[in-house]
């Protein structure tokens, strides 16, 4: 076991945090006793790099886990996964990251884990009619724009700068009052900037920039392609693959994104009251932004750092 560092105005004396760095022995031991030794009842969520179950431990709380699955020979089948992620949210901190509280590598069990978020993920809360409905537009500009300000933290305020490869909706997490968190970093890198970057494919069909299908670079173009993505699902309620298809279709290289031809009422979720005023600012800025995070030329693409700062003063957080 292991712990991270810990800020000391999030940790108390009876907490996980303080259990962790003394007795990683007793926290394992509680984590397999909470979930029933990893029992599909406390599943909350799959992926192809781990199951996340919900563990409340002795002290009444309550924390993701993340349980990487072994391979046949008993080692840790997606071990490069495992380490990026722990190398990745070990660097960086922020208010829309979920916060790793530790890892366990384990001959029987190898897990990471979580803070819990009681939201769920935004997949989810947009598919339920009745969730979907209770996001309005104010919170979904808010969800749009604190995961923008996590993105440029990232791609301009972290040495080195992490790319997470993987933006998508099941990979943002809510809490109760819909904060939005990004997850999941296990495809995640950290760029050397002094060398070539290059790897297989990672990420999710449909949210993957064009150019992952002849370069296998790493760069920071693929997330804002993604947040691209993510952005105009917020804004539809539904993945935007239909809206792609006719946009890619329409030879956009040389046209400007507000040239695009796009009705703005076609692409809003019609399960809510159109916006007004401020709300309808607010909903056409973030269509642009995204319009232009989807440019199938990634140098044309718009920094996280840019996108950030044109939203930051639009609708005051709630």
């Amino acid at each position: 076991m292991r712990d991270n560092e810990i800020e000391p105005n999030r940790a108390s004396n009876k907490d996980l945090f303080e259990i962790w760095s003394f007795d990683g022995k007793l926290v394992y031991e509680n984590i397999i006793r909470a979930t029933e030794d990893f029992n599909d009842k406390h599943c909350i969520a799959a992926g192809g790099y781990g199951t996340v179950y919900r563990a409340e431990l002795p002290s009444g709380q309550v924390v993701a886990v993340k349980k990487y699955p072994p391979s046949q020979d008993g080692e840790l089948a997606n071990l490069v996964s495992f380490m990026s992620e722990i190398h990745a949210l070990t660097e960086i901190r922020h208010r829309h990251i979920i916060r790793l509280l530790g890892y366990c590598s384990h001959p029987r069990h190898s897990f990471l884990v979580y803070e819990f978020l009681e939201g769920g993920s935004l997949d989810k809360k947009l598919s339920c009619e009745e969730e979907a409905l209770s996001l309005d537009w104010d919170k979904r500009i808010n969800v749009v724009k604190g995961l923008a300000d996590a993105l440029s933290y990232m791609h301009h305020g972290c040495s080195p700068l992490v790319i997470h490869r993987d933006i998508s909706s099941k990979n943002v997490l809510l809490n109760l009052e819909d904060v939005a968190y990004l997850f999941d970093f296990g495809t995640a890198r950290l760029l050397n900037l002094q060398s070539s970057n290059w790897t297989s494919f990672a990420g999710t069909l449909g949210y993957a920039a064009p150019e992952l299908a002849y370069t296998m670079e790493v760069n920071e173009k693929l997330d804002v392609y993604s947040f691209g993505v993510l952005t105009l699902e917020v804004v539809m309620g539904r993945h935007p693959g239909d809206l792609m298809s006719s946009l890619s279709s329409s030879s956009l290289d040389s046209s400007p994104p507000s040239s695009y031809g796009i009705l703005f009422k076609d692409v809003l979720d019609k399960r809510l009251p159109l916006p007004r005023n401020q709300e309808e600012e607010a909903v056409v800025l973030a269509v642009k932004i995204a319009l232009a995070c989807l440019h199938p030329n990634p140098q044309c693409r718009p920094t996280m750092q840019q996108v950030s700062v044109a939203l930051s003063n639009l609708l005051p957080p709630r």
